[in-house]
């Protein structure tokens, strides 16, 4: 194998003392995926090892690597991100993906950490009540999605409306308004989320909106999105771009 220094000191980085895991048995696939993925694309733009690394946890998630996860959750410890920062990732994930697919992420993500040394549980992060999460969470909404969403709650038709009531107080509510990560990190780890799941294009189109009024400009989403292409392939990736693309037409 021939694979480039960058690479090698970006895994010795990020794993060290681990060798790649296909080297022995995919040793021409191993070169060009590393090279790709550890050279290629982090060379590509000036985006830091935390917000890279939110944002490979967050696609993973999204795309059911529950493996990969497994193996990069050291990785991005060693990137700068705390364990709450990425148990929040996890956490945040049940709202967009669903407890069926986050179930596995949770399991792993306990027992990579206790494996580390962190103790568990860690320090509680909820800001908000059950008397306090609907309107917190409202709050949340308007803050990102701006004035239009204020009591969005009460909106829509009757025999849905208990849906929209759910997003605000249990999407928002319950996990927007945790500490740990701020709006910014939330609407960028739901955006990852999205693109990796596929299938939701519409609302991949609203958070990409979403991010941008927050601060994540349509430039940082591209980086987002480049970064995380050798998780997740060309078609989905291709698919982020046009969202974002139509999402910042309206700024």
């Amino acid at each position: 194998m021939s694979i480039s220094e960058a690479a090698k000191q970006y895994r010795a980085r990020m794993f060290p003392g681990r060798p790649a895991p296909f080297a022995a048995t995919d040793p021409e696939f191993t070169e060009r995926f590393e090279d790709f993925a550890f050279d290629e694309v982090p060379g590509q733009d000036d985006l830091g090892d935390r917000t890279r690394f939110l944002a490979i946890l967050a696609t993973l998630l999204g795309c059911q690597g529950v493996d990969l996860f497994r193996e990069m959750v050291p990785a991005a410890l060693n990137g700068g991100l705390s364990p709450v920062e990425i148990k929040e990732t996890v956490y945040q994930a049940v709202a967009y993906l669903g407890m069926g697919r986050a179930y596995p992420f949770l399991k792993a993500v306990n027992e990579v950490l206790e494996a580390q040394g962190v103790a568990l549980p860690l320090e509680g992060q909820a800001t908000t009540t059950m008397d306090t999460r609907l309107s917190a969470g409202n709050q949340a909404q308007v803050d990102i999605f701006g004035e239009g969403m204020r009591g969005f709650q009460d909106s829509g038709p009757e025999e849905s409306r208990h849906i929209n009531k759910w997003l605000a107080d249990n999407c928002f509510g319950d996990y927007y308004t945790r500490k740990g990560l701020d709006y910014a990190q939330r609407e960028l780890i739901t955006f990852c989320f999205l693109s990796a799941q596929g299938g939701c294009e519409p609302q991949l189109t609203s958070h990409a909106a979403g991010n941008m009024r927050v601060g994540n400009d349509k430039a940082l989403l591209i980086k987002v999105i480049s970064q995380c292409l050798p998780y997740i392939g060309y078609p989905r990736s291709l698919n982020a771009l046009r969202c974002v693309n139509e999402a910042a037409k309206s700024f």
